[in-house]
């Protein structure tokens, strides 16, 4: 799950991170009063969208105005790009071409920024352990300065038994070539991320740019973070930060009946049990020249109320121009698949081609419900043979 940036930098306060002052507006009405509240002289604007790169982002309907954050140095420009940003749609390099609809803003306090540096904790899957990723070339796309200057990139893994001691901490501050005052800052802030990172259930904490200002106060300018769904029943009140408005309608709906829903660009939509067999599935689409619409996983206990709804959620996607069921019955029975397809056919008005492929448990009686159906239903006899037909017929079908 992710959250916004003042979401982030809210709890992340409360671990003893220094962020800058400043408050969420929901509506160009409450920017007078936060401006107020906040003091200037200087105010800076942001755009909260679950997308990065909203600082080199432009607003469809006016890309030649601006970004997603603007530096404001009168309560007149605060109004003025609150108002250019609220219910405008940005577009960043990961947003897309369709953009994401700005609904709400964050208005903070100026910084006095000396030093820019990068800093994030996530989990390595190679080590199985929190890792701390820093760099001195803060407020850069991350991915830009691995490729063109990696050496300017350290990690530093962090042994789950000891936890952020000082030592690693130091090790980091050092690498990053801080010394005295801001060093013992440094340090002091990574003990607090670390705690926030294990005991909130986080995936990833992203601070960049973290910056050391003309004083030597280490602060969190920028904060992302995002939380392992499968804990979040131990974190309710980070569940009630979720922004549905952020997320994938289809994804969401999924998520209702216990499905794994993933949107992608093609046009054959897939529908499996199992992740490793949905990774087949689309790998054979592609390997015979056509492209995967959707990674949808039912599990291994699905009914056939499931199936229909898994069926619903693939033809809500526009894009769908036909659909290719692939089912391994194990704990899952085909003749249970086989009647939720059936089901589902009939209440959608099926108009792609359909291709189904099924194996396993109870599977001759899953085939005899297909064929009976009287739905225009083609079988696969495998996994080769029910992606070359479910190809073959949406290529027709153009």
């Amino acid at each position: 799950m992710n959250i916004h940036e003042y979401q982030a930098k809210g709890l992340l306060q409360k671990f003893g991170v220094t962020v800058p002052k400043g408050e969420p507006a929901f509506g160009v009405g409450e920017v007078s009063k936060i401006t107020d509240d906040l003091g200037g002289p200087v105010w800076v604007v942001k755009s909260q969208i679950h997308a990065g790169g909203r600082g080199a982002g432009h607003f469809k309907e006016d890309p030649d105005g601006g970004g997603g954050v603007r530096l404001a140095k009168s309560k007149e420009e605060v109004s003025a790009y609150a108002n250019a940003m609220l219910g405008n749609t940005l577009v960043t390099k990961q947003t897309g071409a369709g953009g994401k609809e700005v609904r709400r803003i964050y208005i903070e306090e100026g910084c006095d920024i000396d030093r820019e540096l990068y800093l994030a904790m996530l989990i390595d899957r190679s080590t199985s352990k929190v890792t701390v990723v820093a760099s001195t070339e803060g407020g850069m796309e991350i991915e830009e300065v691995a490729e063109n200057t990696p050496e300017k990139i350290t990690r530093v893994a962090i042994d789950p038994v000891i936890g952020m001691s000082p030592f690693y901490a130091r090790q980091v501050a050092f690498r990053l070539g801080l010394e005295g005052k801001v060093a013992s800052h440094t340090v002091k802030l990574l003990m607090a991320l670390y705690r926030a990172f294990t005991e909130l259930d986080a995936t990833l904490i992203e601070v960049n740019p973290l910056v050391v200002t003309g004083s030597g106060d280490v602060i969190a300018l920028d904060a992302k973070m995002n939380f392992d769904d499968n804990a979040l029943f131990r974190h309710p009140d980070i569940e009630e930060l979720r922004d549905e408005s952020e997320e994938d309608p289809a994804e969401i709906e999924a998520a209702k009946f216990d499905l794994n829903y993933v949107k992608l660009d093609g046009t054959i939509g897939c529908m499996v049990n199992g992740a490793g067999l949905a990774m087949a599935t689309m790998d054979i689409i592609k390997l015979y020249g056509e492209e995967p619409a959707n990674f949808l996983d039912v599990g291994g206990s699905a009914t056939a109320e499931k199936v229909t709804a898994a069926f619903k959620i693939i033809l809500s996607d526009s894009n769908v121009q036909g659909i290719l069921v692939n089912i391994f019955g194990g704990i899952m029975r085909c003749d249970i698949i086989a009647e939720g397809v059936v089901q589902a056919a009939k209440e959608v008005n099926l108009s792609v081609p359909l291709v189904v492929r099924l194996e396993g448990t109870n599977v001759d009686k899953g085939k005899q419900i297909l064929a009976d159906s009287g739905l225009p239903i083609i079988s696969g006899d495998d996994l080769g043979d029910a992606a070359k037909k479910i190809v073959d017929s949406v290529r027709e079908a153009r």
